[in-house]
């Protein structure tokens, strides 16, 4: 076998394999006696068919067969030969010269992996972030919680924004009503943002009974193009105002959120218990993050084409599971330019932490992974059981010591790195949503 390589591009490469004709020939050879033997064709004994007949009958397919088995054992053995790691599927492209008595020869184009070699980080800021749940977010969640236990009740007052108001609308574009403008009993929240901007706080004011002409101007980006950037008018008629009621703090209360003793000092040791643990997953998932960016930062590498496609395709299958869009659902539909930028980000990142992980050989530390372990057990009811089930399940194990191995990256770049604590709110970093 004879093989040259020749660098196309960065991470291009075109491999030329020869496969000397003797040995395509040996092969197609035995193929064809092998394929003599179990034929049958008209006129003919089995296994007393002529060579010839086997030859003209069966010759071209055969061949096409151990062609496609050379190309496929020859690759392997001219990238392991030549010390070449491709990334994605390889471009085959077979000579159109592929006779009996003559080389076969075949082209292979391909991407391979960067070669990294990892720069320092001792000039790279890593801000990590430090808080603590204090007794203002501690009252502020409960508070969100009574609310999502909210009742609304009639009121006989103006609207406040927190209010619901209960409206008919119909919207104009100058004299014109325009479609999907108009609503009857519809039940807003003033200050949610459900509708387009400036028109919630116009209706803050507002009694039962009253008419009220709403002004605005719909974005520029709005998806009817046909509204996009112009002024409308809505007549709107408040059928009624609502006030939000918050339950009480009692036991029927603590029940809906799984306490069922200890009242309400032990409901709200249980909310600060959860949030504490909630906390601590923010401000570690926000470290690791930082100190991926320093790492990514620090090593501007190029990465092939092929591994981006791929990841591409990852991110497309999360998208369709997360909006449970069905297994016979085509991911392709969804434009690949969406997630080109992720996926790019993904793939030097993953390459980076890989090379992280053998440089420095690093293996999952048994005690880390048993601390994350118990840490995540702590939410069940039953914590060892849940231990005992991921101890006896290796793929759910799997899961807990890849967890682990990404905190000790995280713990070696951030030993390298200027580690800056920066004071956060719990808000902040356990609620972004609501920021």
């Amino acid at each position: 076998m004879q093989v040259s390589v020749e660098t196309t591009s960065a991470l291009e490469r075109r491999v030329t394999i020869q496969v000397p004709a003797e040995k395509v020939d040996t092969v197609v050879d035995a193929r064809l006696k092998d394929t003599a033997r179990k034929a049958k064709v008209d006129g003919y004994r089995p296994g007393k068919i002529p060579m010839s007949v086997i030859k003209r009958r069966f010759g071209e397919g055969v061949r096409q067969d151990v062609l496609s088995e050379l190309i496929r054992n020859h690759f392997i053995e001219a990238v392991t030969q030549e010390n070449l790691n491709p990334a994605g599927t390889p471009d085959i492209e077979p000579s159109k010269a592929n006779k009996e008595g003559q080389p076969f020869e075949f082209t292979a184009t391909f991407e391979v992996y960067p070669e990294i070699e990892l720069k320092s980080l001792a000039e790279e800021v890593v801000e990590r972030p430090v808080a603590e749940v204090n007794d203002e977010d501690l009252e502020e969640l409960i508070t969100d919680l009574r609310k999502q236990r909210a009742e609304w009740a009639d009121a006989d007052k103006a609207a406040e924004t927190g209010d619901q108001v209960n409206i008919d609308f119909e919207g104009f574009i100058g004299d014109e009503a325009f479609e999907g403008g108009k609503g009857e009993s519809y039940d807003l929240v003033l200050g949610s943002s459900s509708f387009i901007p400036g028109f919630e706080e116009q209706l803050v004011g507002t009694k039962a009974g009253e008419a009220k002409a709403v002004e605005v101007s719909f974005p520029e980006d709005y998806q009817a193009e046909n509204l996009a950037g112009k002024a409308a008018t809505f007549q709107c008629k408040v059928n009624a105002v609502k006030a939000q009621q918050l339950p009480e703090l009692n036991d029927e209360f603590f029940s809906h959120y799984g306490v069922k003793e200890g009242g309400e000092e032990g409901f709200r040791a249980e909310v600060r218990k959860n949030m504490t643990a909630q906390l601590k997953q923010a401000l570690r998932n926000a470290t690791k993050q930082a100190a991926f960016a320093a790492l990514v930062n620090a090593n501007p590498i190029e990465v092939p084409n092929a591994l981006i496609a791929s990841e591409v395709d990852n991110l497309r299958r999360q998208a369709a599971q997360q909006y449970n869009l069905g297994e016979a659902f085509d991911i392709n539909q969804i434009p690949a330019d969406i997630f080109k930028d992720q996926a790019k980000h993904n793939v030097i990142l993953g390459l980076l932490v890989g090379e992280v992980i053998k440089v420095n050989e690093i293996k999952a530390d048994q005690a880390i992974v048993d601390g994350l372990l118990n840490e995540m057990a702590q939410s069940y009811q039953d914590p060892q059981k849940v231990v005992d089930y991921y101890k006896t399940n290796p793929e759910m194990l799997r899961q807990v010591e890849g967890a682990a191995l990404e905190q000790q990256v995280v713990d070696k770049l951030l030993s390298e790195v200027k580690v800056t604590d920066v004071s956060k709110t719990f808000k902040e970093l356990a609620m972004p949503a609501q920021q």
